[in-house]
């Protein structure tokens, strides 16, 4: 068979992305943000973020195109993420691909948001094929999510999630608490530099012996939030050491979200971990990661930090193994679900 030509269209949040493949390969990867507007805000606003994408969509499908060397004729199929996600951004998205799929007429792949940041993986270069199971701890301005994938098409377990905040979503609100700027990633990075990452020990959410039972593998960013607000209240009117508060912060992320899903690799006995989302693109979570595994004797997989953040490449990936695999392509009765499960890989698939 030869190999399918997806083009996969992500509105989830506040990126737009247009991702081209053909098969494992790809061909464009091409992503309008709309960050700087939600920068204003100090954080995204669903509204802001669905005009944005409408704005965005047939100039970024074009570039793809362009860059990919591709006609829109020659593609194979369409893909597009249905959810999870910000309603009403996935109804922009899931309107286009509709729209773009009949007018084509080409089949069209309904997929899952959280599966397709694993199956970014797949398209990165000069990569070896994923190998099954693995463990998948994706980690995001929206999402905190520590998955068992057995096969990416069949089999994708969720073993835990945030309760509250995501850890994107905490390092944003902690960045405004320091008084730095939106997005907080990037901003407590930049602050931590020099800073004591055990200057102050903030709390490990969901990390105690009683947690165990019911919230094994969740994670929690909340109180951590709330914890280092507190600090720097009873610190007011002094000479701030942002940088051992922000060094100190991280510190307390990484070190949850790391423990958490080495242990769900030895537990389950999967000598594997595939890291992915945005937050990923975190310096410190990443050599912490690849340290604690290697003492611990697994294998990390990281895609470049440009196949981490929401792009369509990955979705038009995940497609391209639903192909692949022999899975029919989805109805046209599906909607936006800004709630799908991860065990809904593909939704809407014709009988």
């Amino acid at each position: 068979m030869t190999e399918p030509l997806v083009l996969g269209i992500e509105t989830s949040c506040d990126e737009t992305g247009i991702g081209i493949v053909r098969g494992r390969t790809l061909l464009s990867n091409t992503i309008a943000s709309s960050m700087d507007e939600h920068a204003r805000y100090g954080g995204v606003v669903p509204e802001v973020a669905a005009r944005a994408h409408l704005d965005a969509l047939q100039p970024t499908i074009e570039q793809a195109v362009a860059e990919a060397g591709i006609r829109l004729r020659d593609l194979d199929a369409v893909a597009v993420t249905s959810g999870p996600g910000l309603s009403g951004a996935l109804m922009v998205g899931v309107g286009a691909a509709k729209a773009l799929a009949v007018s084509l007429e080409k089949p069209l792949y309904a997929v899952n948001h959280l599966v397709g940041h694993i199956a970014a993986d797949i398209v990165t270069p000069d990569s070896e094929p994923l190998e099954y199971p693995t463990i998948a701890l994706l980690v995001s301005g929206g999402h905190t999510s520590l998955l068992h994938v057995r096969e990416i098409t069949t089999d994708v377990e969720m073993l835990g999630e945030t309760i509250d905040d995501a850890a994107g979503e905490a390092f944003d609100k902690v960045a405004r608490i320091l008084g730095l700027p939106y997005p907080g990633g990037p901003q407590i990075d930049r602050a931590a530099v020099g800073g004591d990452p055990n200057a102050i020990r903030f709390p490990r959410g969901l990390s105690r012996a009683s947690d165990m039972a019911a919230h094994r593998w969740d994670f929690s960013f909340s109180g951590l939030k709330t914890s280092v607000a507190r600090w720097v209240e009873q610190h007011e009117g002094e000479d701030l050491p942002v940088a051992d508060v922000a060094a100190s912060f991280r510190e307390a992320v990484v070190d949850v979200l790391v423990t958490k899903a080495l242990d769900a690799c030895e537990e389950r006995g999967v000598p594997r971990l595939l890291l992915g989302g945005g937050v990923i693109a975190n310096k410190r979570l990443r050599e912490v990661a690849l340290e604690r595994a290697a003492a611990r004797g697994v294998t990390v997989r990281i895609p470049p930090l440009s196949l981490c953040t929401d792009n369509g490449a990955m979705i038009a990936a995940l497609a391209s193994q639903l192909i692949s695999s022999g899975r029919r392509p989805s109805t046209l009765d599906f909607g936006a679900d800004s709630t799908l499960p991860v065990t809904e890989i593909q939704v809407a698939e014709t009988s």
